[in-house]
């Protein structure tokens, strides 16, 4: 589980065919890192991977067919720029949202317009999750937890403030570029309360 506050940027170091699918490599960059543990999850660009070997300032991870095929990651070049998480403890502060780091699909920057110091920022996003966003709720875009200003048929609207900016992975992210999208957690668990329990 994840907040979606961001960490760290670090940057995509390489990506290795490993039958069928994809070993990733991810240096760290300014991520807190001296304490990583084999096994442990760390969300990269919202995605929730699973750390199968580290070294000092970079780790690696594996990424199924699945996730390849329903995230970036799968076109992502060597050499982006990642958000990085590391999983949350219990005792840690819930500065963003809950977020699972499983991501629902992908969007796409549509426009950037200064709005004073900060930024807004507009996302295409596919119809199937719109009807999960809603104006003043959360949704979490390539692991950044954000408040929706506003929505419609097409997409979504969100602020960045300059810290957002500056200290995730949107300083190098342009429009046209393809992002990372997971609804509110609440929202999939209201969904299946109201479709009732399945016939016995």
């Amino acid at each position: 589980m994840f907040t979606g506050i961001i960490e760290g940027v670090g940057r995509l170091a390489g990506r290795e065919p490993r039958g069928g699918d994809v070993r990733f490599t991810f240096e760290a960059g300014t991520l807190a890192f001296d304490d990583v543990r084999l096994g442990e999850s760390i969300a990269v660009n919202g995605v929730c991977l699973t750390v199968i070997d580290s070294d000092a300032v970079s780790f690696r991870a594996d990424a199924s067919n699945e996730t390849l095929a329903l995230t970036t990651l799968g076109a992502l070049p060597v050499d982006a720029a990642v958000n990085l998480e590391r999983a949350m403890r219990p005792t840690d502060r819930l500065g963003g949202h809950l977020v699972s780091g499983h991501v629902d699909g992908t969007g796409r920057v549509l426009a950037v317009v200064p709005d004073a110091r900060a930024q807004r920022w507009r996302f295409a996003a596919p119809a199937p999750l719109l009807k999960y966003v809603a104006k003043k709720g959360s949704i979490c875009v390539d692991g950044v937890s954000l408040t929706v200003n506003e929505v419609d048929g097409e997409g979504f609207e969100v602020a960045l403030i300059p810290h957002t900016v500056a200290h995730t992975a949107f300083a190098q992210t342009r429009i046209g570029d393809a992002v990372n999208l997971e609804i509110d957690l609440v929202a999939r668990y209201v969904e299946r309360l109201l479709q009732g329990a399945p016939a016995a």
